[in-house]
C-alpha cells in the first residue's frame, strides 16, 4: 500500500508514539492537576513535557501560554470565537479551510465584518492585497501557513509585519505546516497559532492547541467553562493560562503520544524533512506535468509549497481516479473538496474538486515511481474514464 493521504493524517507514526501513550496508560495514567498524588503529578510532567515541546518548535516562549484543544478546528474556533465582537473587522483569504470559513461566517451573521481576501489560481496570496484590505476595525488577520489543497505557502513573515503597531491580533492557521515547515512565532510576528497534533507533528489524532503570543493574551474569551483542578473554591472559572482554556480533563495519553512525535521531529530535525518531502514532492510534480490530459494545480514550485499535490485528469472525476488508484495500485487519497470550497473556487476545480495527493516523511521516492506509473495508466485510457 502507498499512503498518499498525510494531509489528512500522517500514517504510519513512529514507533515512539504508540509507546508512549502505552507507557503513559500503564504508568502514571491519571488525570493530570486534579490531584496531589504521585500518579496524578506523574501524569502533569507529561503534559509540561508536550507544553514544552511545542512552544519550542514555534519559538513561542511561554509553555504555559500553549492551550491544548482537541484539534486545529477547536483552536482556531477559540481565537476567531474568542476575539471578534460585532462590529469588529476580520482579514482572510480566499483559500482558507472551512475550520476558518465557518466561524467566520457564523459570526458574519452576528455582526462581524469578514473581507476574504482573493488569491491568484495558484493560491498565492500577495500581502498588498492585504494591506490595502485593512482598515480602523480590523481586528483581526485569520489565514493559514500552507494550503491543504495545494501545499501553496502564504507569506506570513510579510503579513505578520502589518499588525506591528496596529490593534489587531494575527492568527496563523497551521494544520498543515506545523512539523512540515519552519515557524518562529515571534520572528513572523504570530500572535496566535492553531495547530494539530495528528498530522506533520505525528501525534494521535485528538490533539492540537493554541499558542498565544504576549500581545493577544487577555483579550481571548474561553470556548468552555468548568473544572481545572485549579481555584476550586469558587465558581467563577480561572482567567490565567493555561487553565483558562482548558475546561475538563485533558487528553493525557494523546498528549504523551504528541510529546513523542513532537520528539520525533526534533531527532530527524525540521530542516532534513522539509528537504525530502519537497525533494519528493518537486519529482511527483514533474512526473505528474508530463502526462496528457492532466492538471497539476498550484505553484508547481516544491520550494513554495508543502508535500500536497493536487491535480485532475481530463474526462475522468476526480473520485473515479482515487478509486481506481486504490483498486489497481493500491494508493490511498483524497478527492473531493477537501473542506475547503472557496480555494476550489479559486482554482477552478469547483464544484468537482481534485485528487489530492499529500506525502509524508515515511514515503520513498520508489513510491513516488510507482504512483506516477498508476496515473500514467489512467491519463493514456480514452476520454470517460471507467464510464
Amino acid at each position: 500500500m502507498i499512503y498518499f493521504d498525510n494531509a489528512a493524517t500522517s500514517w504510519p507514526k513512529p514507533k515512539g508514539v504508540p509507546e508512549a501513550m502505552e507507557r503513559f496508560l500503564k504508568g502514571p495514567g491519571a488525570n493530570p492537576g486534579r490531584s496531589g498524588h504521585a500518579l496524578s503529578i506523574q501524569a502533569g510532567r507529561v503534559v509540561f513535557e508536550a507544553r514544552e515541546r511545542v512552544a519550542r518548535l514555534f519559538g513561542h516562549g511561554d509553555p504555559m501560554s500553549v492551550v491544548f484543544t482537541k484539534n486545529a478546528t477547536e483552536a482556531l474556533n477559540l481565537a476567531i470565537q474568542g476575539l471578534l465582537k460585532p462590529g469588529d473587522h476580520v482579514l482572510t483569504s480566499t483559500m482558507e479551510h472551512n475550520s476558518v470559513l465557518r466561524p467566520l461566517r457564523f459570526l458574519e451573521g452576528r455582526g462581524v465584518d469578514v473581507t476574504r481576501v482573493p488569491c491568484d489560481t495558484s493560491g498565492s496570496l500577495d500581502p498588498a492585497d492585504v494591506k490595502a484590505a485593512l482598515s480602523a476595525k480590523t481586528r483581526l488577520i485569520v489565514l493559514s501557513h500552507a494550503s491543504n489543497v495545494v501545499g501553496t505557502l502564504c507569506p506570513v513573515e510579510e503579513i505578520g509585519q502589518l499588525s506591528a503597531g496596529r490593534e489587531l491580533i494575527f492568527c496563523v492557521d497551521a494544520a498543515q505546516s506545523a512539523g512540515a515547515c519552519p515557524i518562529d512565532m515571534a520572528a513572523m510576528g504570530i500572535d496566535l497559532l492553531a495547530f494539530t497534533g495528528h498530522k506533520s507533528l505525528y501525534g494521535p489524532q485528538g490533539t492540537g492547541g493554541l499558542c498565544i503570543g504576549e500581545r493577544a493574551r487577555g483579550r481571548l474569551s474561553p470556548l468552555l467553562y468548568g473544572g481545572t483542578g485549579s481555584v476550586s473554591d469558587s465558581d467563577v472559572h480561572p482567567d490565567f493560562l493555561p487553565d483558562c482554556f482548558e475546561a475538563g480533563t485533558l487528553n493525557a495519553v494523546g498528549l504523551a503520544g504528541l510529546a513523542a512525535g513532537l520528539e520525533f521531529v526534533e531527532e530527524r530535525g525540521l530542516a532534513a524533512i522539509r528537504e525530502h518531502e519537497a525533494k519528493l514532492t518537486a519529482r511527483l510534480i514533474d512526473g505528474l506535468r508530463e502526462l496528457p490530459r492532466l492538471r497539476v494545480h498550484g505553484t508547481g514550485d516544491a520550494a513554495r509549497q508543502t508535500a500536497v499535490v493536487s491535480f485532475n485528469i481530463d474526462g475522468w472525476s476526480c473520485s473515479e481516479v482515487a478509486s481506481a488508484l486504490e483498486d489497481r495500485a493500491f494508493i490511498c487519497c483524497r478527492a473531493g473538496l477537501h473542506c475547503a470550497p472557496l480555494a476550489h473556487r479559486q482554482l477552478g476545480t469547483f464544484p468537482e474538486g481534485a485528487v489530492r495527493f499529500s506525502l509524508g516523511i515515511f514515503n520513498t521516492e520508489e513510491e513516488i515511481a510507482a504512483a506516477l506509473d498508476a496515473v500514467r495508466e489512467l491519463a493514456v485510457q480514452p476520454k470517460g474514464g471507467m464510464s
